[in-house]
Order: structure tokens, then sequence, then C-alpha cells
């Protein structure tokens, strides 16, 4: 377009990206850019900044390329900082505008001027504020290209007088479009072919950046072609491979010890759409045992070049798995993989309390296998991989980065990109609070989505810490009091969500067998607040 304002050069940059949803608290340094915003734009209202980029970021991992988020000058970008970073680690592609003073008297530092550039510190992977307002568009269609090619969050600052200048037809500095090919010739992976056709008894470790169907098709395949079992990255945001697959193996052990004891034995470790490796806490010692080679596959530059791999490969995991899986000869045998212990555990006797992992078992009786599970219960987090595994892609996700107060938002913002999966958040009461405003968005826009709240009256994931810190159960006097009195299902209820209260397992099997059935075809959020007994250990 050649007239109009900047706002509508912007807009037509929006529709033209497909950013027509747009995640927002606004504040007055917005008020240009929102009132009287074009019908076939969507504006979702969450009320906390925590939460309009945790939605953001579910809408974006869904699937849907980049999410356009609006935040409102210091106080905006400065209370979702946290959630960037956590979409910044899981690799979720956000546009992120920030409401900046007018520009005409910025010099002066009037009421709301903020300081914006490096507030959100380093994960940020592209930061602008255009010189002149006739370069918002073309910033924000670069933003776009940014966001999607660095797998994060691009920000553009906006003064808010820029929306309201003439639009004269300036060149944007952006591409209308952006090719990423995704072919890779023989030649340039022949040394991995040839590593792995070397191996004696190899071994993969599938990550978040292979949760893509062509990423578990080519995975599946290259592990079946080489027989070998096939572990999950430790802290991973989304799961690589089918975990329902007899050659997986589970979830890598998250300390350097359990790591070294779980690949014992195998000479070559390949690490797909993953580092090498994520760890917690510190343990000394080397990755793996001696005499055991490295190998990474990832599309993301900086998982590859801070892993201490002896040889690494920059392309898509996805094809380069498939085109390994042409290119060495089939295993001559097949290793038995124990897998994860499934076994079911009794419920609990007449009058003893709920546990997590009651919770859980009936949950995976349950869920159809398109299910959608957000994790965000730190406590009981090896429970849920055990008896909850991802069964197709997308089937697990988690907040990679480790704050609080991801599950509620993202639960909302994927189950709007994706009305045709059941979409479920399996949240500790400790982490739902972090993210609790975004229950509003998800009952004001009727998102058919189920939080089950794993309620233990306290930061059981940090008592359990803390004990092995001092040596042991009851070891430790913690400062911090438990919160038995808040209670989850009403303060869903006030935000407009409606909400269960469940103490029994008679009472949690009935409630589950009628509401299950019809999660996929659900049109408003249903939080179970369910009493569970705090578990005896922790295991990260």
């Amino acid at each position: 377009m050649s007239t109009g304002t900047v706002r509508d050069a912007a807009f037509e940059v929006l529709r033209r990206t497909g950013m027509t949803t747009i995640f927002g608290n606004p504040g007055s340094t917005e008020i240009p850019l929102l009132a009287g915003l074009p019908e076939d734009l969507r504006f979702v209202l969450a009320l906390h900044e925590g939460s309009v980029v945790g939605m953001a970021t579910g809408w974006a991992l869904a699937g849907r390329g980049p999410a356009l988020t609006v935040l409102h000058t210091t106080a905006g970008l400065g209370n979702a900082v946290s959630a960037i970073a956590t979409a910044r680690v899981n690799r979720a592609p956000l546009v992120v505008l920030v409401g900046q003073q007018d520009r005409r008297h910025l010099a002066l530092e009037p009421f709301l001027a903020g300081r914006l550039h490096g507030l959100a510190g380093e994960y940020p992977v592209w930061t602008d504020q255009p010189v002149r307002a006739q370069d918002v568009p073309g910033a924000i269609a670069r933003a776009a290209h940014e966001a999607v090619t660095g797998r994060g969050p691009a920000i553009v600052i906006v003064p808010m007088d820029d929306w309201s200048a003439p639009w004269d037809g300036t060149v944007e500095a952006a591409p209308a479009a952006v090719l990423r090919p995704a072919a890779v010739a023989d030649e340039e992976i022949a040394p991995l072919a040839a590593l792995l056709a070397q191996a004696e008894d190899p071994v993969l470790v599938a990550g978040a950046g292979a949760d893509s169907p062509a990423g578990w098709a080519a995975l599946t395949e290259l592990a079946e072609r080489l027989g070998c079992p096939v572990w999950q990255e430790a802290f991973g945001a989304r799961a690589g491979f089918p975990q329902d697959h007899p050659q997986f193996a589970g979830v890598l052990p998250a300390d350097r010890g359990g790591q070294r004891r779980a690949l014992k034995g195998h000479d070559v470790v390949l690490a797909v759409g993953a580092p090498v490796f994520r760890h917690y806490p510190y343990d000394p010692g080397p990755l793996v045992e001696p005499g055991t080679r490295i190998a990474v596959v990832s599309d993301d530059p900086a998982e590859v070049h801070r892993s201490p791999a002896e040889l690494a490969v920059l392309a898509d995991p996805a094809a380069v798995c498939a085109r390994l899986a042409r290119l060495i000869p089939a295993a001559r045998r097949r290793r038995e993989v124990a897998g994860p212990d499934r076994r079911a555990v009794p419920p609990p006797a007449p009058g003893a309390p709920l546990r997590a992992v009651h919770v859980l078992q009936e949950l995976a009786r349950r869920l159809p296998p398109e299910t959608v599970v957000i994790e965000e219960a730190p406590s009981s987090r090896a429970d849920l991989h055990r008896l909850l595994p991802a069964r197709r892609p997308l089937g697990f996700l988690s907040a990679a980065m480790g704050g609080l107060g991801f599950a509620l938002p993202a639960v909302a913002g994927l189950r709007m990109a994706l009305p045709e999966r059941p979409v479920v958040a399996v949240v500790g009461d400790g982490s739902a609070i972090y993210g609790i405003q975004a229950l509003w968005s998800a009952a004001h826009y009727r998102i058919g989505a189920l939080i089950v709240v794993l309620a233990n009256g306290r930061y059981a994931i940090m008592d359990r810490l803390a004990e092995r810190h001092a040596g042991g159960p009851g070891a430790a006097r913690v400062p911090w009091p438990a919160f038995p009195e808040v209670s989850l299902s009403a303060m869903a209820r006030s935000f407009g969500c409606p909400a269960i209260r469940i103490d029994t397992h008679d009472r949690l099997v009935a409630v589950l067998d009628e509401i299950v059935p019809d999660l996929a075809s659900r049109t408003e959020p249903l939080l179970l607040d369910i009493g569970v007994a705090p578990d005896a250990e922790f295991h990260p």
C-alpha cells in the first residue's frame, strides 16, 4: 500500500505473515495501535504479561507460525521476561511488540518512557527500535523471519506516535518470504553415517528439536535400522520420539553419574534435536564412560556450538535422520530395551490419601493417544514421564527453562490453536498460582482445556531438594511454610473457570469417567483441584 498510516501498513504485514491473532494486556502506549482494531484481527486478552507470552508460546508451538504479542513499555516487558526466557528455550517463534512513549519527547524521559533495550537480557533472538516511524512495518516483517529462523522471541519497540505517522510507501527492510530448504546431501553427512555404521552398540538421545511428524518418522526409522535404545533428553520441552515404542528407554537421568550408568556400554551416542547434555544438579565427572564417542544433530546453532561432541551436524534433524536411515546398514541384532516401568500401583486404601501417582495412573488409563499433555508438576515429573508417554508429535510439552507459570497460559494457547486435539495440563498447585490469571482468558474465550492440579499445599519440590541437600528425609528445616489454605478451585471460579474439588479415589475415577470421553469437544475449561499427599521421594 502507498497511502494511509504506519498502522495501516503494519496491519498489512500482520495479514501477510499470518499474525492475525494478537495476545496482549494493553497499556496506554498501545492504545494508538489497538483502538478500533480491524475485525479480521483478533485480540486475546490475558490478565498478566506472563500469561500473554505463555499463551502466545502455546499458540506458536502448535505450529501456527510466529505468534504476536503486545506488551506495555517497561512494566509489561519486565513482567514478561521470565516467560520470554521460557519461549526462547522452548524454541517458540514470537514477535513481541513493546509500546514506548511518544517519540517526540523521549529525550525528556517522560512518564512511562522505558529503557527497553536489554531489559529482557539475551533471551530475545533479535531486538529493534526502528529509527523512523516508517520503518516499523518492515521491522515487524523482519521480526517474523528472525523469530522463525532464531527459534525464539523477536522484539520490536514502537513509540506510540509512530502508528499515526503517514505511510509513504517506503521499502520494507525485510523479504516477503524466506526459504529454508531442508535437503541434506549424502556427502555432507558421510562422516556421521560412517561413525554409526562402525558402531557396535549405538544409542540415540532424542530432544525437543525432533518433535514433529517428520522428526518422529525419521528418528523411528533410524532407531529401528540401528536396533538401538532411544532415550529422551532430560528437562526436554517436548518429546522427540514416540514414548510407547518398544525401543524407548525412558528419560535420561539429569545428573552425570546417572547418565553415565544409563549410557554405559554404548560406543556411540547420537543426540538428535538436543544439546549434549542438560543436567541438574551439578555432578562432577565426564559425560560418558571412556571410549564412548558423542555426536549431535540439531538445527539450533547455539545447541550445536556448546555441545562437547566429537562430531556435530547443524541441519534439520528430520532430514538428517531420514538420510542416515538409508545410508547405514541394518543392525545385525536388536538390543533388548527394558523401557520405563509402567506397572500399576494399587489404589489407596480406604481412608488413605490420594497421591500424584494415583491421579496420573487414572489419567493414563483414559487419555486418548492424540492428547497434548502439558507438565508443570516438578515433584511428580518422574511419575508423569513414566505413566503418560507421548504417543503423538506434540504429545508432551514442558517449560524447558524451569520457571513456573508456563502451563496454564500455554494450555490455553495450545487448545485455541488446536481445537481438534484434547489438551490437558498437569500442574502442581504451587506452579498453578504463578499463571492463575490465564484461567480468565481460558474461560472468557471458551477454551476447552482440562487443567489437573495436584494440590499438596506446599512447594514439595523445594522440600525434597532441601532434604537431599541436608542428607535425607526429615534432615532439613525449611524456612518456607506450607499453604494448605490456598484453594485453587475457588481461585479458578473467581476467574470464571469451572472447577471441581476432588479428595478421594472414587470421586477421581467418577469425574474422569465423565469428562475424559468428551475432552476433544469441550467448549469451556475445567479445573480439577485434586488433594494429594506430598511425594516422599524426588527423582530429577
